[in-house]
């Protein structure tokens, strides 16, 4: 039987590049997202085409209801979930002096950021325990998708980067709740990746890549790079080592003289 995956926020950018390398793989996949499924018609065809199994939720990781709804459709769809990528995530509404953050975007981004993922983790969590218990050759794992802004200051957008550390945090946490039942728990902290949520910044990032020593790699980060770890993670390719956040920034976090 194929195992499956959860990969929110899956039907574009770095979701969807994670999902290609599963698919490829040989996992069915669960797609969740804000938009209506019609919007993501064209990545679910492609992931069809690789021969995954896919179902689309249409929800907010933020809202509880919608959680809920998600993991009960995924339970009567596949009635098994092996593997749950959070990925899902919003940049900083405004961008602008620390000191004038607005309470109300911190509270916005930290509600998708991270309590989303956290509870959605949860609940995950005892059903793989729950799998665990039943099967002891089940191999769950969770991969959380972070940044490198959980350790790269950028005070203009102080409330992201204080939700990406966060997320460290949690993926520690959980990584030692879980160890008991062997299911690891990932980090995954993506430098400048190209995807629609870049690209408003593209001739910034292009000349600072070209013209600096930004990075080491002097090249973009792409979809497909953070896919290609997920996937190695989700096989079990990387074992013992549980709780570890890996930088995928092309030398960008590299300390150099």
């Amino acid at each position: 039987m194929k195992k499956v995956a959860l990969v929110t926020g899956g039907g574009r950018g770095i979701g969807l590049g994670i999902c290609e390398k599963l698919a490829a793989d040989g996992f069915n996949l669960v797609l969740s997202g804000r938009s209506d499924a019609s919007k993501v018609a064209d990545s679910i065809q492609t992931l069809e085409k690789l021969g995954a199994e896919v179902l689309y939720c249409s929800g907010d990781v933020s809202s509880a209801d919608d959680r809920a709804a998600m993991l009960a459709a995924i339970k009567e769809k596949f009635g098994r979930l092996d593997v749950l990528v959070n990925n899902a995530g919003v940049g900083a509404k405004v961008r602008g002096d620390l000191l004038d953050a607005a309470q109300e975007n911190f509270e916005w981004i930290l509600k998708i950021n991270l309590l989303g993922p956290f509870a959605l983790t949860q609940a995950v969590s005892k059903w793989m325990i729950k799998q665990k218990q039943a099967d002891s050759a089940f191999g769950g794992c969770i991969i959380n998708i972070g940044s490198i802004s959980a350790t790269v200051v950028s005070p203009s957008r102080g409330d992201y980067c204080i939700s990406k550390a966060a997320v460290g945090m949690m993926t520690s946490l959980f990584a030692a709740r879980l160890g008991e039942h062997a299911i690891p728990v990932y980090e995954i902290r993506p430098g400048i990746i190209k995807t629609d949520m870049t690209a408003g910044v593209t001739d910034k990032y292009d000349n600072l890549i070209s013209n600096t020593e930004l990075l080491v790699e002097k090249r973009w980060g792409f979809p497909e790079d953070i896919g290609r770890l997920a996937a190695a993670m989700a096989r079990g390719d990387i074992p013992y080592a549980t709780g570890q956040a890996i930088y995928v920034d092309g030398g960008l976090t590299l300390t150099r003289l």
